[in-house]
C-alpha cells in the first residue's frame, strides 16, 4: 500500500512527531505533515514506550494537521489503542479528518478511540 492523503491539497510536507505532557498529567502527541515510514519508527517508538513507561491516564494523538498518514503508521496507532487498552491508558485519536476517519475505522481501530471536534 502506499501512502495516502487524507486531506486534499498539493504534496505533503515531511511528516512532525511531537510530544507533551499536558497540566493533568496526559500526554499530548502532535502529528503533523506527511507522515510515511520515514517517522514510523520514531512514532512506533514514542508510544509504546509512552504507554507502557510512562503510563499516563490518557494518551491524546492529535491528528488534526495530518496531510498523509501511510498504513504503517496507521497499524501503529492501532497497536497504540489495543496495547493502551492493556496497561489502562486511554488512548484517544483526536480530529482526525473524514478519510482518515474512515481508514481508522476500516484497519480496526477499537470503537470510542476516534474523538471528531
Amino acid at each position: 500500500m502506499s501512502e495516502q492523503p487524507v486531506t486534499t491539497g498539493g504534496s505533503a510536507p515531511s511528516g512532525v512527531v511531537e510530544a507533551r505532557t499536558a497540566d493533568d498529567g496526559s500526554v499530548i502527541v502532535l502529528l503533523r505533515g506527511g507522515l510515511g515510514p520515514e517517522c514510523a519508527d520514531e512514532l512506533r517508538r514514542l508510544v509504546v514506550r509512552t504507554v507502557r513507561r510512562v503510563r499516563p491516564s490518557r494518551l491524546i494523538v492529535d491528528l488534526t494537521e495530518v496531510v498523509t498518514l501511510d498504513p504503517i503508521n496507521v497499524g501503529t496507532l492501532i497497536a497504540a489503542c489495543l496495547l493502551g487498552e492493556d496497561h489502562a491508558v486511554a488512548v484517544l485519536l483526536v480530529n482526525p479528518g473524514p478519510e482518515l476517519a474512515y481508514r481508522l475505522a476500516l484497519a480496526g481501530v477499537p470503537e470510542g478511540s476516534v474523538i471528531r471536534r
